[in-house]
């Protein structure tokens, strides 16, 4: 990095003055305001590669980028992944004003570049001089910290978006998966039960044993199977492999297995073989099985797609896809929805109480930006409790609003920081784990939808209370 102290160099001066022209923060200056700027700034001159600023440095400089692009990147932190640019032309560092203690970005320059350096010494007297250059250089400040703003809160919402995916994808993979399988294993059941159909096709069975076989398996279907502890299942099974055996039933413990598995009663082998010659046992059996197989399958194949339907149902409740911005929202339906999306971190430990006050009036609402709020609280508790706690919703009416409150049995907010968590970018989360955007956008929707959010706090309690107010009401919308 090579520097050269101008104000010992007129020339450099007057040349420099000549480029800080060609930048419109300076073009109609006069020229003895910018001849002055030239004259206490610092030419640096940087090749391809070389760092320019390092994360962490104080902050105690403007620059004025002349010549080049450089590449901002925050480096102690490998979960950011954003990346800065700033070209030639563009007033950057610190500005007027800033309470910028240090640069937060490792800065190098990606091709040959040039920058004017003044530093932050020379600032009252360039502000006393040039009133006019004060002004913008509040504007550039401005636009900056709005910049800033928008990409973190950009970033908060992919990362919430990223992890809101992650749990929908897996509640999706266990129903879809489940599925899968079942059809899988239906059409092998399906061929069983056909190969069975054909066998007992070719027997000189009666009416009467045809009209019990059905019966038989009307029953079976209509008795639910019990859920046995794995010592008395294995009796079970034990018990009726040996049945099986002595009547000469080939793979017996395999079909004693899937006779369990079907709900089958040591009682029904018996009032099957009254009824059935022993060379039929076999194939009556395989017919039964196979087909109260089928009928589990394809049960669990409604299951498992009737799961997959309700969560993409939620999905768009969610958000509130092709529906008008503001409407009628009832509450519960958001909370509902809200709790079935975020069902993935629930379901690690993490109890839910509901006291519901039913009869509360329809808000006027945008319900995806409702839905944003209750998501936001609902994980800020989840992740108090570290996934492990009560997590308690309550509703109720009063006099001119209605009340949601969501609540939590974690360590609690600290005292000493309670009256900064509406704060933008305060959190007490660690490095990576959060922006501080949240509680901040519950605020400022709550805030838009003429509603007030407010909470409580000590070790074992934490409660958010949200009010919104009833249309219709003072304080309502009509």
């Amino acid at each position: 990095m090579e520097q050269v102290i101008l104000s010992e160099a007129a020339g450099a001066a007057t040349e420099l003055a000549g480029e800080l022209r060609k930048i419109s923060v300076f073009e109609d200056l006069p020229d003895d305001d910018v001849h002055w700027l030239a004259s206490q700034m610092t030419l640096i001159t940087l090749e391809p590669g070389e760092i320019f600023l390092r994360e962490g440095s104080p902050a105690d400089r403007l620059f004025v980028i002349l010549e080049g692009e450089f590449r901002g990147t925050r480096e102690s932190d490998g979960s950011d992944p954003r990346v800065f640019i700033a070209k030639a032309g563009q007033v950057t560092g610190l500005l007027p004003f800033s309470r910028l203690g240090s640069f937060p970005l490792t800065t190098r320059a990606m091709v040959h570049s040039r920058v004017a350096s003044l530093p932050k010494a020379c600032f009252p007297e360039m502000l006393q001089r040039m009133p006019m250059l004060a002004q913008r250089l509040v504007g550039i400040l401005a636009d900056r910290i709005r910049e800033v703003t928008r990409n973190e809160q950009q970033q908060e919402k992919m990362a919430a978006l990223g992890k809101l995916s992650a749990g929908l994808a897996h509640e999706l993979n266990n129903p879809a998966s489940a599925a899968r399988r079942a059809a899988e294993n239906l059409s092998e059941a399906i061929n069983a039960l056909r190969e069975a159909n054909t066998r007992l096709d070719a027997r000189e069975l009666s009416t009467e044993q045809r009209l019990l076989l059905s019966k038989l398996e009307g029953e079976i279907v209509e008795h639910e199977a019990p859920v046995l502890d794995p010592l008395e299942r294995s009796d079970r099974e034990d018990e009726i492999a040996g049945w099986l055996e002595k009547r000469s039933v080939t793979h017996a413990g395999q079909v004693a297995a899937s006779l369990i598995d079907a709900g089958f009663e040591y009682e029904c082998l018996e009032q099957i073989a009254a009824h059935f010659p022993g060379d039929v046992i076999e194939d009556v059996l395989t017919r039964v099985s196979a087909s109260l197989l089928v009928g589990r399958l394809a049960k669990e194949i409604e299951h498992s797609t009737a799961r997959i339907s309700d969560l993409v149902r939620a999905i768009k409740q969610y958000s509130h896809m092709d529906q008008m911005p503001e409407q009628e929202v009832d509450i519960h339906d958001g909370l509902e929805t809200t709790l079935l999306i975020l069902k993935h971190q629930l379901k690690q430990g993490v109890s839910v109480v509901r006291e519901y006050d039913r009869t509360l009036p329809k808000v006027c609402a945008h319900p995806g930006e409702l839905n944003q709020v209750w998501t936001n609280l609902i994980d800020n508790a989840v992740d108090a409790m570290k996934g492990k706690g009560e997590l308690r919703i309550r509703t109720a009416r009063e006099p001119r609003q209605v009340l949601v409150e969501i609540g939590d049995n974690g360590p609690g907010i600290p005292q000493e920081v309670q009256n900064r968590i509406f704060e933008p970018f305060f959190t007490t989360k660690g490095v990576g784990e959060g922006l501080g955007l949240g509680l901040d956008t519950v605020y400022r929707i709550i805030r838009n939808h003429r509603g007030d959010v407010t909470f409580k706090s000590c070790p074992g309690d934490t409660r958010f209370q949200v009010r919104l107010p009833i249309p219709g009401l003072n304080g309502g919308q009509a």
